[in-house]
């Protein structure tokens, strides 16, 4: 029988009436402490017979067209600049920031607003000692080439550096993104330590509370802008994923899924909620 106060991890599988996948929510960023896995992960893992990735980071070709567009829409035309771009009070908490983590003025002036602050993001939790080489999802492209087991990319390039680069999105919503992500930067590490924690001891409560914690909109433009960015960067690609999984489910096929931890558990229409409104049964592990 199974335990009911068993550890639970950041994973659920997913079953129609006659198969099921397994959904391993990533951090992109980690370290060593998160190591090695707990075996009900592993096992899942090597029960299945395909991986399933955001994209397949394992692949040179992803890489190099990774690369090539985001240079083309994450970066200003020619003759361009971010600093005159900007607001001056965001403008100058940019700077501030520069400034107080030793990087040169003016190294983002290239950047489209959208691209700075996703950028901004990820030097901030680089800091914390976080890195890219110990996320969740390296380690299993890693662990299926080693198997020499199929992979599966959820998402196309095109899709997924459009989303992180913003590109068709509205200067105000690009502006803000980078305002909000300054200003929530004193709420980052505090962000980070709760993510950690939870990742490790399975608790979503906890990871959807580091997610929300950020400092509230100023006003009501605030607030759409803030709902916009959200569906923009999660809930349309969330829905996006539910219908691949959807189709694997539908074609009976074994596989072992690792995306963001954020597009399982976050608040507005994630991954595993909209599974479970289409009737599959959805059971953490």
């Amino acid at each position: 029988m199974k335990n009911e106060n068993a550890r639970k991890h950041i994973l659920w599988k997913v079953s129609d009436s006659n198969s099921s996948v397994y959904l391993l929510g990533s951090v992109h960023f980690a370290d060593s402490s998160f190591y090695p896995l707990d075996s009900a992960i592993t096992v899942a893992f090597e029960h299945s017979d395909e991986l399933g990735v955001e994209l397949d980071m394992g692949d040179t070709s992803v890489i190099q067209k990774i690369i090539e567009l985001s240079a083309q829409r994450g970066l200003l035309p020619e003759g361009e600049s971010l600093d005159r771009i900007l607001p001056a009070d965001v403008q100058n908490s940019l700077d501030s920031l520069c400034m107080a983590w030793y990087i040169p003025l003016g190294t983002f002036n290239r950047y489209k607003p959208w691209a700075a602050a996703m950028t901004l993001s990820s030097v901030a939790i680089g800091r914390k000692g976080l890195n890219p080489i110990y996320g969740i999802d390296v380690y299993f492209l890693r662990a299926a080439s080693e198997r020499g087991m199929p992979i599966l990319s959820l998402e196309t390039v095109e899709d997924q550096v459009n989303a992180l680069t913003g590109e068709g999105t509205l200067d105000s919503l690009s502006i803000y993104y980078v305002k909000s992500t300054l200003r929530d930067m004193p709420l980052l590490d505090s962000s980070i330590t709760m993510m950690v924690r939870a990742w490790k001891t399975g608790d979503v409560a906890m990871f959807r509370g580091a997610m929300e914690l950020e400092s509230q909109p100023e006003d009501a433009m605030d607030s759409l802008l803030s709902e916009e960015l959200n569906e923009r960067i999660y809930t349309s690609r969330n829905r996006k994923m539910a219908k691949k999984v959807e189709g694997l489910l539908a074609s009976d096929r074994k596989v072992f899924i690792v995306v963001g931890a954020a597009h399982l558990v976050g608040k507005d229409e994630n991954v595993i909620d909209l599974l479970r409104a289409k009737g599959f049964t959805v059971e953490q592990q």
